[in-house]
């Protein structure tokens, strides 16, 4: 009997043990969210995942043109404890956790700016390219517990374009901790005068030249939106994503002549091999 007692004993240590490691590999992601690219396997050093993905989205702010885009998906990260180093297409930046409740993120990136040929249908002829530049984003995310079921969110972009706030509210949906599943994100946008005109104002130069009324729009809302992140780990190597949204115009920008629909949307889908 004490022999059977003793073998009862390892076999349930062994399996606490199993399901603990299990539980330990299971958490590769700094934080569980699928709209973080974690390519660590939560190990420091480099790590790389490169794909490609596709995207059905508006032509350009307030379009109500769509069409398909493929682009490059992946980045090149570094990682020290908790904080990952990375670049990713046209930006650069540092992502860090903190206290298990607080995701900190900071990076530089390029804005490309809107272009007449944007438009199939000749929507945006003689209001001219706009200015591309640099853009600084800060962003904040803090959980209400550790293992990031909801938070509150808050972005900050401000560049040579003026500046844009993101404010809002998220959920995580299932119980992976690798950062896999589906996470849903519902938000308020304001934006400044400099910012919103440069989507949606219309210069006297631009009118003339158009045939569009002269638009001034003032700082305040912007829209709000819904978006969702979905990620699939298919093995050790290959992930796929999704991701969908959904973005309604305020009625200041609603009533510009460039915002020939109240609402932005767009969905994708692509796939990262992690080397």
């Amino acid at each position: 009997m004490k022999t059977f007692t003793s073998l009862l004993s390892v076999l349930l240590l062994q399996g606490f043990l199993s399901q603990t490691a299990l539980a330990q590999e299971e958490r590769t992601a700094m934080v569980p969210l699928p709209s973080q690219d974690d390519f660590t396997r939560g190990e420091d050093g480099w790590a790389l995942g490169l794909g490609l993905g596709i995207e059905y989205e508006t032509a350009y702010e307030g379009s109500d043109e769509f069409g398909f885009e493929v682009d490059p998906a992946g980045a090149l990260q570094w990682r020290r404890g908790n904080n990952i180093f990375y670049f990713a297409g046209e930006a650069i930046g540092w992502r860090g956790l903190r206290a298990d409740t607080w995701l900190l993120e900071a990076l530089v990136g390029f804005e490309e700016g809107r272009e007449e040929s944007d438009s199939d249908k000749g929507y945006l002829d003689g209001l001219g390219d706009g200015d591309e530049g640099l853009e600084l984003v800060l962003q904040a995310r803090h959980a209400f517990s550790a293992d990031w079921r909801y938070w509150l969110v808050g972005r900050l972009v401000t560049g040579e374009n003026g500046n844009l706030g993101l404010f809002g509210v998220g959920r995580r949906f299932g119980d992976q901790l690798d950062g896999s599943g589906l996470e849903a994100n519902l938000v308020a946008v304001f934006h400044d005068s400099e910012f919103a005109n440069k989507d949606f104002g219309i210069t006297a130069q631009q009118s003339a030249a158009s045939g569009l009324n002269e638009t001034r729009v003032s700082s305040g809302l912007r829209s709000v939106g819904v978006d969702f992140n979905y990620r699939h780990h298919i093995n050790d190597n290959w992930q796929i994503y999704g991701e969908a949204l959904y973005e309604h115009f305020s009625s200041e920008v609603r009533s510009s002549p460039i915002a020939r629909s109240n609402y932005e949307a767009e969905i994708g889908i692509g796939f990262i091999y992690v080397f």
